[in-house]
């Protein structure tokens, strides 16, 4: 068990942040003996506790009563170094000046962690500000600069590897559904379903320079292949035929492409409830190119056949993210042509802020998954996991990991197809080492002229299916994040040495199950990186009961 001691302004941010920690904890009360005791800030304890972690940026009472030699205090964000991981922070840092043990350190070698050995008590003193820096992350979010660096789980994984490596026996949840690896939502944005819709406007023109000019362009630089080249021309060529109804509109063959691709992974599409609405943005009206040329009833013949073929609906919504009026409008849309009534939401051009949580609960939103970059990939909340919003009580929030146009298009990271491969495999290898989900916005028409990134697309799937992903449609893996969230420890009583776990979770869904996963302590040496064996996983299906021992002597 780990009593926590932190600002009462805080107290939503842990409960959060133990939810994605999931392991027994709560707040410290001085009747209770805890393992680990996790203060941050300024906090009064007392007890026997085998490890005591002390998070702050800045000096505080612990320091002066453990003879801290503190040094300089950084009040600008940096980066710290642990076992090879590179870790963002955003808020104040503080250094240690008398200690050197590696354990946690600046770009220039100065020490911002250390242990030490009181009696029969391990001290950790870390130079930062833990929730603060969830509450950033949860909120805020990371720069594009640092959207490469899950920096939640990378908290987790610290303070994971300062527990075990200190003997303390650890039991979790890990964000890991039983059977699978880690958990990949494929998910469209149908953005321009149909190239009939947009005559000759400023999408039309697009389509034409990039499938005629960029396409020769993207050849003689070697990132276009002749065929695809042809294919783009020859769209070209018959554009004017679409317009007439002589040929078919290649947008518009998006669901049976996909279908096909996929072959029975189910996916997502967020689909746009009304046309010829730009919405409105935080200054005033958005720019009309936000505007859609479709509404969601042009392409009902569609959803029909998604919805068959088991994939999900959601909204792709306009005002959602401000106005709970306006966006309970469009979520009544989408639910009268999919006949369901529990609809998620990604918000048109990503727009969203702080309030945004708030406005998607009043309007009935079933989740949304929002959160991400339009200009790269990475982890703009710095988590893999599905997350609460802190100004949220029941949302959830699935968090978009990569967007096609964020990778192809000139104006952001312009990837070859071999760069793209390369990049998603590090993502992958993300997923596969924290768990929780890798979400993926493929756009309508992104396998349509003149894009053509379905050879990408087609490698990414087998990348995924090779590396053990749970597909899932975006509801789906919320609601196993739910299931998750509600696994309840009981009775714990881990003192030292040995103790008793209980683990209750709700019955009756289609979902995998949880796991339990008991961690193996090691001695003080050097933590190394985590290993299958380093634990043991157990499956829970409805309840489970366990003892954890701690054998590592110190």
């Amino acid at each position: 068990m780990i009593g926590v001691i932190a600002d009462p302004e805080e107290q939503n941010v842990v409960r959060e942040f133990f939810e994605l920690f999931k392991t027994p904890w709560e707040f410290y009360r001085q009747d209770r003996q805890y393992n680990v005791l996790l203060c941050a800030g300024d906090g009064q304890f007392d007890g026997n506790t085998k490890l005591v972690l002390v998070y702050a940026g800045r000096k505080v009472h612990f320091d002066q009563e453990q003879k801290i030699a503190t040094g300089r205090q950084r009040k600008h964000p940096c980066v710290l170094s642990h076992q090879g991981n590179r870790i963002p922070i955003y808020g104040d840092t503080i250094m240690f000046s008398e200690k050197e043990n590696g354990l946690l350190t600046d770009e220039d070698q100065e020490c911002a962690a250390y242990l030490d050995e009181s009696g029969d008590r391990m001290l950790a003193r870390i130079g930062y500000d833990l929730f603060s820096e969830i509450r950033t992350l949860l909120t805020v979010g990371q720069p594009p600069a640092n959207a490469h660096m899950p920096a939640l789980e990378l908290h987790i994984e610290f303070l994971k590897d300062l527990i075990i490596g200190c003997g303390v026996p650890l039991v979790e949840i890990p964000p890991v559904p039983d059977g699978y690896q880690f958990v990949a939502c494929l998910t469209h944005d149908v953005d321009h379903p149909a190239i009939r819709k947009h005559k000759w406007d400023h999408t039309t023109f697009g389509f034409l320079y990039r499938a005629i000019f960029d396409s020769l362009r993207k050849l003689i630089r070697g990132r276009m292949s002749i065929r695809d080249l042809l294919r783009n021309w020859a769209a070209a060529v018959k554009l004017p035929l679409v317009h007439l109804g002589l040929a078919k509109d290649f947008w518009r063959e998006f669901g049976d492409r996909y279908l096909e691709l996929e072959k029975g992974l189910r996916s997502t599409f967020f689909v746009i409830p009304f046309s010829n609405q730009a919405g409105s943005n935080t200054y005033g009206p958005a720019p009309r190119l936000r505007a859609a040329r479709y509404g969601a009833r042009d392409i009902a013949d569609t959803i029909t056949k998604l919805t068959a073929a088991g994939c999900e609906i959601g909204l792709h919504g306009i005002d959602l993210w401000l106005d709970s009026s306006s966006g309970r409008r469009e979520l009544e849309e989408i639910r009268l042509l999919t006949g369901g009534s529990e609809i998620g939401v990604r918000m048109h051009w990503l727009y969203y802020d702080q309030q945004s949580p708030v406005a998607l609960e009043m309007a009935g939103a079933a989740y949304d998954s929002t959160i991400g970059y339009n200009e790269t990939v990475g982890y703009r909340a710095g988590t893999t996991q599905v997350f609460r919003p802190l100004d949220a009580n029941q949302l959830l929030e699935l968090p978009l990991h990569v967007m096609d146009t964020a990778m192809f298009y000139p104006n952001y990271l312009a990837l070859s197809r071999r760069q793209a491969k390369v990049l998603l495999g590090h993502m992958v290898d993300n997923a596969v080492r924290f768990g929780g989900t890798l979400t993926i916005n493929w756009h309508d028409r992104s396998l349509a002229p003149e894009r053509l990134w379905g050879a990408s697309y087609r490698d990414l799937i087998q990348e995924l299916q090779s590396r053990g992903a749970w597909f899932s449609t975006a509801g789906q893996a919320t609601s196993w994040f739910r299931k998750r969230r509600s696994a309840a420890f009981k009775n714990d009583s881990i003192e030292r040495g040995s103790g008793r776990v209980k683990v209750a979770v709700e019955r009756g869904d289609n979902l995998p199950g949880l796991r339990l996963r008991i961690h193996n302590t090691r001695g003080l040496g050097p933590i190394d990186a985590r290993r299958s064996e380093d634990y043991v996983d157990t499956v829970v299906s409805e309840s489970i009961e366990t003892t954890v021992h701690s054998e590592a002597g110190r």
